[in-house]
């Protein structure tokens, strides 16, 4: 799928941006900019869906819309549809750090200016919008009953609007129809921005790849119009709940609070669900890194309200069935599976029957075995090769946190000669051009690797609250030397001007 190449795992929400989290405006396209001058040709993003309590991506409230918070609001002050003086409030003096709270409180006060002006300019391009997506107006009705409904839980919400009772989803559409068409309005912007800078992308040779998560959020629009594709009660409250068993990284497990599919009745539609999914993720992306690969072979579950996720079990799902229709649907499909952590003999077999490449995170190498998957020296051409995921500490924070054995492991293990143990930041470029010369088609290293940044710029610390996806990369720091410095390591190792997906 992938020829020889090199990219960037940097979301969206962490480019610079004036207003406190990153755009798809200006800022942008100077990063498509820069990586066209690096020699790379992929830029990998996060989810890029509204996020919900915990401002994680993987939690959104739908898996189709886009995050009104990454909308650019610049474009509007030039042509006069709000402001500057309305968005002062958005200026942050943090341009390390996005403030979601300040983003909630404030974002949608300035996108509600913006639409008052510009409502009936863009009526008719609305209505098309829905007549192109038909997630759209469930999306804007679900929005608009959350924020009716102190944005509670669509389940706590009057039994009739949470079992979406006909008659009352229609009276309901007639009262908050001007509340709909903003919260569309909303996801017009969003893809009218995106696609625009997507086409922007592919005319400097730059594909974009997208994460998708397995799982859909208990409060999301996704579970309250198809609650048959979830295993819910009668009272709409999950039966089980997703997560991970115990492991060596965490001791009681990881418990996600996702409600877990409904395989039998996604069979009895022909995955339906999953097949629209999936073709608005081609859409938006070049090519799509699915979370939790396992999950489609057999998924964790515990009972929902469990306090952690050691008392789960194994569950079987119908991936290859999945797969398979969307196989016949698509073609060849550009998916990269996430094949981390215990992975079964029935897992390889699905991704070696899918032909999608796995994942190596190389921080996972060094338990002083030859044989570790993650050893670059062990990988096959198709996977994906990472120095680390967007839950995983940065390379030099990392490093830096090692005992002195492991750190010896890590230099003997990978080769290097003459390391000085005061010189992390060499240190991280012979990593990413050790990582660059293995025989993976793909390369993908997140932007603060390439920053040589420690700790402080991790984006996730996976079964924690509080502190997590807020780093954002100070524009000053993507320099010309920068983009000189990667493209050295992609002409050194044949990953420079690469065709990028076959």
């Amino acid at each position: 799928m992938f020829k020889r190449s090199l990219g960037t795992l940097l979301p969206i929400s962490s480019l610079p941006s004036k207003y406190g989290i990153g755009t798809l405006g200006r800022e942008a396209y100077n990063f498509i900019d820069f990586l066209e001058k690096s020699g790379q040709k992929y830029w990998q993003v996060l989810p890029m869906g509204p996020v919900s309590y915990g401002d994680s991506p993987y939690s959104s409230f739908s898996s189709f819309a886009g995050n009104p918070c990454l909308i650019d609001l610049e474009v509007f002050i030039n042509e006069g549809s709000v402001e500057e003086d309305d968005l002062r409030d958005l200026e942050s003096q943090d341009v390390e750090h996005v403030d979601y709270e300040k983003q909630f409180n404030k974002r949608y006060d300035v996108l509600r200016i913006i639409y008052e002006n510009t409502k009936t300019a863009y009526r008719d391009k609305i209505l098309n919008f829905i007549m192109k997506n038909k997630w759209a107006e469930d999306y804007g009705l679900f929005m608009s009953l959350k924020y009716k409904n102190n944005q509670l839980p669509w389940n706590e919400w009057d039994r009739d609007l949470a079992g979406r009772n006909e008659e009352k989803i229609e009276e309901v559409k007639i009262m908050l129809k001007e509340e709909i068409e903003y919260w569309i309005f909303l996801q017009l912007i969003f893809y009218d921005q995106y696609f625009l800078l997507k086409r922007y992308a592919s005319e400097k040779g730059i594909s974009i790849i997208g994460d998708i998560p397995i799982y859909a959020a208990m409060d999301s629009a996704d579970v309250w119009c198809n609650p048959h594709n979830f295993m819910l009660d009668e009272n709409f409250i999950p039966i089980l709940a997703a997560g991970v068993p115990p492991d060596g990284f965490s001791a009681k497990g990881q418990l996600w609070g996702n409600p877990v599919y409904n395989w039998e009745n996604l069979r009895k539609t022909n995955y339906s669900w999953w097949i629209d999914r999936i073709k608005f993720s081609l859409k938006l992306y070049d090519a799509v890194r699915i979370d939790h690969f396992r999950g489609f072979d057999e998924f964790y579950a515990v009972p929902w309200g469990a306090l952690d996720a050691v008392n789960g079990k194994w569950m079987k799902a119908y991936g290859k069935e999945l797969f398979q229709v969307l196989n016949e649907q698509f073609g060849n499909i550009n998916i990269i599976a996430e094949d981390l952590g215990i992975i079964t003999e029935s897992v390889i077999k699905l991704k070696e029957h899918t032909l999608f490449p796995g994942m190596k995170v190389l921080q996972f190498a060094f338990d002083n075995n030859p044989l570790n998957p993650y050893l670059p020296e062990n990988y096959e051409k198709n996977c994906v090769a990472y120095t680390g995921t967007h839950d995983n500490d940065t390379l030099k924070g990392w490093f830096e946190k090692l005992d002195e054995s492991t750190k010896d492991c890590v230099i003997k293990s990978l080769g290097i000669n003459g390391y000085e143990c005061t010189d992390t930041n060499t240190l991280v470029y012979e990593i990413i051009d050790i990582l660059s010369q293995s025989r993976a088609n793909l390369c993908i290293v997140p932007l603060q690797d390439f920053l040589c940044l420690g700790s402080e710029a991790r984006m996730n610390t996976p079964s924690t609250l509080g502190n997590n996806w807020t780093w954002r990369v100070k524009k000053e720091l993507l320099t010309d030397d920068l983009a000189e410095k990667i493209k050295t390591i992609a002409v050194k190792n044949g990953r420079y001007k690469t065709a990028c997906i076959t």
